[in-house]
């Protein structure tokens, strides 16, 4: 029993970054991991020939049946979806060093909801954690060639959906910092030319916060919108940036307490998208001393 433990725990970043990145939630995606670990202690694991990829299968199938109900009740989901972010740690261990698999942004995160939970999993599989087609072929039910024209067609999505743009961690904090300093001046003009012509802002409550219900299109209209959420809470709120989901960001604390997480998606010199997370059981999460 102890074995069998130890072999889990050492496959167990890897399945937290695999769960994680196709359920979005960390509440989630540990339940997928401890049912993958009830499995793993009443199976033959003496039988077993490689345990990791025995783990990864089940993570991933357990993942697949999540999200198809998941997205039923993402119908019933108050104002758009976003991930749950994750605080100034790593969410993965992926096995491949390409762009994708260093890249667990909140943008590319919204653009594999986008998928079909086998896309998603076939698509990861492959990307981050480098199976090879035999293995996603296993896991999925389905022959080599399906699977690769799977994994061919959701890379072109993502690649078209998902422009990656090498931004520095100093040109991030800039534009962060100019962020802050036109709402805390209640500089309109300034926070509309942060913001490119088309930029979108897209909010999380879940109807438990308050929070735009559809995503807003153009700087002027989302710096009316931020503007107006931070007059509600006066001078109490603080400003500390924070690395959400790898990158660097903004969490909005009152009393101490995170009330919201943003996210950006940046060329270096404009916000091409913002993603605020508002709902409150999306933001447990730890606040960095600054």
């Amino acid at each position: 029993m102890e074995a069998d433990a130890a072999i889990f725990q050492q496959h167990r970043p890897r399945l937290f970054g695999l769960a994680y990145r196709m359920l979005g939630t960390r509440a989630d995606a540990e339940d997928m991991l401890q049912d993958a670990y009830l499995r793993w202690h009443r199976s033959h694991t003496a039988t077993v020939r490689n345990p990791g990829a025995w783990l990864a299968t089940t993570v991933t199938r357990l993942c697949i049946d999540r999200l198809r109900v998941a997205r039923i009740e993402r119908e019933a989901y108050r104002g758009p979806w976003l991930p749950e972010p994750i605080v100034d740690e790593p969410a993965a261990a992926p096995e491949k060093s390409s762009e994708l698999a260093s890249d667990l942004s909140m943008a590319l995160l919204v653009v594999l909801e986008r998928l079909s939970p086998e896309e998603r999993a076939a698509l990861l599989l492959r990307e981050v954690f480098d199976s090879d087609y035999a293995e996603i072929a296993g896991v999925l039910g389905k022959n080599e060639a399906a699977c690769r024209q799977m994994v061919h067609r959701a890379l072109l999505r993502v690649r078209k959906e998902h422009r990656r743009f090498h931004v520095t961690v100093e040109a991030r904090e800039e534009l962060l910092d100019k962020f802050v300093t036109a709402i805390q001046a209640g500089d309109k003009q300034a926070l509309v030319a942060l913001f490119a012509e088309d930029a979108t802002w897209t909010s999380d409550g879940g109807g438990k916060a308050r929070a735009s219900t559809k995503t807003l299109v153009g700087g002027a209209r989302i710096a009316k919108l931020v503007l107006g959420f931070v007059r509600r809470f006066g001078h109490g709120l603080e400003f500390k940036k924070a690395v959400l989901n790898g990158e660097m960001g903004l969490l909005l604390c009152l009393g101490g307490r995170p009330i919201a997480a943003l996210s950006i998606y940046t060329n270096g010199s404009n916000i091409l998208a913002a993603y605020n997370v508002v709902n409150p059981e999306k933001l447990r999460l730890p606040v960095p001393r600054q």
